[in-house]
């Protein structure tokens, strides 16, 4: 009886849960502009070498995903790893669509699922102990 009354309640905040999925992930998206104009501004004005773009790239990431979950499952108590597996996941196809278009160009190889794996286990990291943390405040 408790497992019927579970999926029922599942089902009714089902809606509540894509919003937070939907909200972390324009949060990332944009966090992740914002990083990546201010990165290259900091290219333009300076004499870093282009060996240091790949891993910024990937902190700049990292930290959209992090500030993506922990603001978009703000008001969630449940389903972090899920909710952040899933920001993850949607920030980076949105981020490939977005930077792609802004290049020109499209390019699927090895890199875009690598990005789309990492983008989804941190994500899934993040939403853990971003529910966890929110549990333990209150």
């Amino acid at each position: 009886m408790k497992k019927k009354a579970k999926v029922r309640e599942l089902k009714t905040n089902t809606s509540p849960i894509l919003k937070y999925i939907l909200k972390g992930s324009l949060i990332a998206l944009s966090v992740s502009l914002v990083l990546i104009l201010v990165f290259a501004f900091i290219l333009k004005f300076t004499n870093i070498s282009d060996s240091i773009i790949m891993p910024v790239n990937q902190v700049i990431k990292g930290i959209s995903v992090f500030l993506g979950v922990f603001l978009g499952l703000k008001k969630s108590k449940e389903l972090g790893l899920i909710c952040g597996l899933l920001i993850g996941f949607i920030y980076t196809i949105m981020a490939f669509l977005v930077f792609s278009i802004l290049n020109g160009s499209f390019s699927f190889d090895i890199t875009l699922l690598t990005d789309i794996v990492f983008g989804a286990i941190i994500g899934a990291i993040c939403g853990i102990i971003c529910v966890n943390i929110k549990k333990s405040t209150n």
